[in-house]
């Protein structure tokens, strides 16, 4: 079970064959966080700020069967384009971080196969498949939008 606990360590922190999220968010310019170039949905704030609350709700589901998740989409989904200051990006930049580190505390102390008590089916392995997964994609549109507004080197 460890070589599986560590390979997910890593797919969580970022995988090998991509660029994870502290890369993907680093020196970015504040005034830019809400821009949405052309035309796309969403703004880099946007995004972050979703895989914060997508990664919270899978976090707390693993681990409390009284937790009631965010309604899906409107409660996923940041209605501002920009956050309303500088503390409130490094708020949730800080969040996602904490965040990550629980549930891979969580990956240590739990079997990763044993249906999780509350839910459908679903189990600690799948739910870590589920954030990597979520997370890189939205980190790869993150970067996307860097290289559109002229800021990923």
């Amino acid at each position: 079970m460890e070589p599986l606990i560590e390979e997910l360590k890593k797919l969580l922190n970022g995988g090998g064959a991509h660029v994870g999220l502290k890369k993907a968010t680093v020196n970015i310019p504040f005034a830019l966080l809400g821009e949405r170039p052309h035309g796309l949905p969403y703004s880099i704030w946007q995004l972050v700020e979703h895989i914060r609350i997508a990664q919270l709700d899978m976090l707390e589901f693993s681990k409390d069967g009284n937790y009631k998740s965010p309604k899906w989409p409107d409660e996923y989904w940041p209605k501002e384009a920009a956050p309303a200051d500088k503390n409130s990006w490094d708020k949730t930049l800080k969040q996602i971080d904490n965040d990550l580190k629980a549930f891979i505390e969580l990956i240590q102390q739990r079997d990763l196969y044993e249906p999780i008590p509350h839910g459908t089916g679903q189990s600690i392995l799948r739910e870590a498949l589920q954030i990597a997964d979520h997370n890189a994609y939205h980190t790869a549109e993150i970067v996307v939008i860097r290289r559109l507004l002229g800021i990923w080197t």
